[in-house]
């Protein structure tokens, strides 16, 4: 399993953008609707499960596409099946940790 991720620091906090690896570079369009999993958004490396669960724990704003990676958020405590979003059933989710 590969993920794509991009780190910034934003205000000494780590921000994660990170994406199942398949779907970097698509349009995903539900109604009105657009969201573009963009390779300059997101495509800055691929990583393995180990290393993107060390990104998820330690960045402390994260914003996530895809099945993969929003449940492997989910299984490690970091979000909620309550906040995720869904659009042309592809789940979406941004967390911001305290």
């Amino acid at each position: 399993m590969q993920f794509s991720v991009r780190t910034t620091e934003y205000q000494k906090n780590t921000m994660l953008s990170i994406c199942d690896a398949d779907l970097l570079g698509k349009k995903i369009i539900q109604n009105e609707l657009t969201m573009h999993i963009s390779e300059s958004y997101y495509g800055e490396r691929f990583v393995g499960i180990d290393e993107a669960k060390d990104l998820l724990k330690n960045s402390s704003i994260i914003n996530m596409v895809g099945k993969e990676t929003v449940s492997l958020s989910i299984d490690l405590g970091i979000a909620s099946k309550n906040g995720v979003k869904v659009i042309s059933n592809i789940p979406f989710l941004i967390v911001f940790k305290m």
